[in-house]
């Protein structure tokens, strides 16, 4: 007798598996981060600070909550300060996120569509374009994605487990950043709807969420009370508009912005619509009558599958961090800045699996060639714009910024004054200070701006022990504080540099000095 071959199942027929997930989040981590350091000579702003913050693990800094330079610090200790490491650490950070939307996916709607809204939230700016920044609201996608995870399995199940994990998290979540607030208001907003806080279970979960909440946090309360709540005050001077008008017109660009960042996901929704109504179900290898391919009615859109109960979830905890902020906005007049909306959309992919339909594994099949396309295009075409189109144009931008240059300056210098002396310290903001010293070896440091209070690494009146570089630009990020110039005046050996920003840019006035190393330099400086 002959063997009767079964019939060939292709893969994205079955249930989307981990492997498969992880595959696209490797795939997205690797292409954003080989790109950005082939085309990137310096990382962004927000990167460099994290790098600089790494010098030590603190239970706060001046201006934020310490759980993301932790991170950055470990990530040095094994990796060294390259340029390109802010930019893998973001990528990383955004596929973790990622992750927990996946989990979460699956707990409301098949794998199958599960895979789509995180391959469609994917492409959204604050996974992709955005995702290549590490700081504070990147750092918090993770957390903020896992806690609404634990949120519904905590109020699904009632499990002790579950709602000791959400504490926890949440805990992470504001060591990371204060405005997880926001997030945690949404849940608050959520119960009240629904009418779980009238049940004593639901109390009873809260009261062990908050309690290992409050366990988590209280290192940094009391780190915060010993600093007079200085991350706080900054919070709160970054909330100031100068005025109703100021904050109407940084509303209207918020929102724009908003509507900017989300547009990728808008367009692979456009892109998928058009291949459907070409192709309908059709797919090569897909068999639109065969029993293993029909995984969903033909003509019913995913978001009638959802029950009523997970479409109001997804609606009150998505929806509400991003309407209530606006609406604070409006009454209070408070500044709004588009990447504090970072955490805001991260549920943005489900509702798009409402506007989709048809078999499971077709549109999964299209969706994942369409997320390829716009992340590799996007990744590509920032690439370029930022660095060989800048260098082209003579645009001064951070990403082709001479850090290299400069650090060399800087070094030999201080090698021409003190021979044979290790460079320790660089005394200037932090962005020129933290180019110089990721390039002057593993442990140069920042004195930001002279200032103990912002560079905790050193112990109070020690950072100059074993002298020290001082450099300061006008060309670039903000004047020098008065300290760094005391400083600078004071030095016997001083001069300037000029160093070509790009090959067609301005020229970077690099004002340096050599404060030599003091009797007592044997000691050791750092803490």
């Amino acid at each position: 007798m002959l063997a009767i071959t079964p019939p060939r199942i292709p893969l994205l027929a079955r249930r989307p598996g981990t492997a498969l997930v992880v595959i696209c989040l490797l795939f997205m981590i690797t292409l954003w981060t080989v790109l950005c350091a082939i085309s990137h000579t310096a990382p962004d702003l927000d990167g460099m600070e994290e790098l600089v913050w790494a010098a030590s693990l603190e239970l706060g800094y001046t201006k934020h909550p310490p759980l993301p330079s932790w991170f950055m610090h470990f990530a040095t200790e094994l990796l060294g300060r390259p340029a390109w490491l802010p930019f893998l650490m973001g990528q990383l950070f955004s596929a973790l996120g990622l992750w927990f939307i996946w989990k979460l996916g699956c707990e409301i709607t098949t794998r199958h569509r599960a895979l789509i809204a995180v391959l469609l939230v994917s492409v959204t700016a604050y996974f992709s374009l955005r995702g290549t920044i590490y700081n504070h609201n990147t750092a918090q996608l993770w957390s903020i994605t896992a806690s609404i995870w634990l949120f519904y399995r905590a109020l699904r199940d009632d499990r002790t487990r579950d709602w000791i994990l959400l504490g926890a998290v949440c805990g992470l979540a504001m060591l990371t950043k204060y405005s997880a607030l926001i997030q945690f208001t949404a849940f608050f907003l959520y119960l009240l709807r629904t009418g779980k806080l009238r049940e004593r279970r639901c109390w009873r979960g809260i009261a062990w969420a908050t309690a290992t909440f409050c366990l988590v946090l209280v290192p940094h309360v009391a780190w915060l009370s010993h600093h007079h709540f200085e991350p706080l005050f900054y919070a709160d001077e970054s909330l100031q508009a100068g005025g109703r008008l100021a904050a109407l017109g940084d509303l209207l660009s918020f929102a724009l912005d908003q509507a900017g960042r989300l547009s990728p996901m808008l367009i692979a929704l456009a892109a998928w619509t058009f291949w459907y109504r070409r192709s309908g179900n059709r797919a090569p290898g897909y068999a639109a009558n065969d029993e293993h391919f029909q995984a969903s009615a033909l003509g019913a859109r995913y978001f009638q599958d959802f029950s009523a109960a997970d479409r109001q979830f997804l609606l009150w905890v998505g929806l509400a961090p991003f309407l209530g902020t606006v609406l604070v906005s409006v009454i209070l007049g408070t500044r709004l800045e588009a990447s504090w909306a970072s955490t805001f959309f991260v549920l943005a992919g489900f509702y798009g699996l409402w506007w989709l339909r048809g078999q499971d594994a077709v549109q999964l099949r299209r969706m994942l060639i369409i997320t390829l396309c716009l992340q590799t295009a996007m990744a590509a075409g920032y690439a370029i714009a930022r660095g060989p189109l800048a260098d082209l144009t003579g645009h001064a931008s951070r990403s082709n910024y001479p850090a290299q240059a400069l650090a060399a300056k800087a070094q030999a210098h201080w090698s021409a004054y003190q021979p044979g002396r290790p460079l320790r310290v660089v005394v200037a903001n932090t962005w020129l200070g933290g180019n110089i010293a990721i390039h002057a070896g593993p442990a140069t440091q920042v004195y930001i701006d002279a200032s103990d209070a912002e560079s905790p690494w050193f112990a109070p009146g020690t950072a100059l022990r074993c002298g020290a570089l001082i450099a300061f630009s006008d060309v670039g990020r903000g004047p020098a504080t008065p300290a760094v110039h005391a400083l600078y005046d004071a030095a016997s050996w001083k001069g300037v540099d000029f160093v070509r920003w790009g090959p067609k840019g301005p020229m970077i006035d690099l004002h340096w000095a050599v404060i030599p190393a003091g009797p007592d330099c044997l000691q050791p400086s750092r803490r």
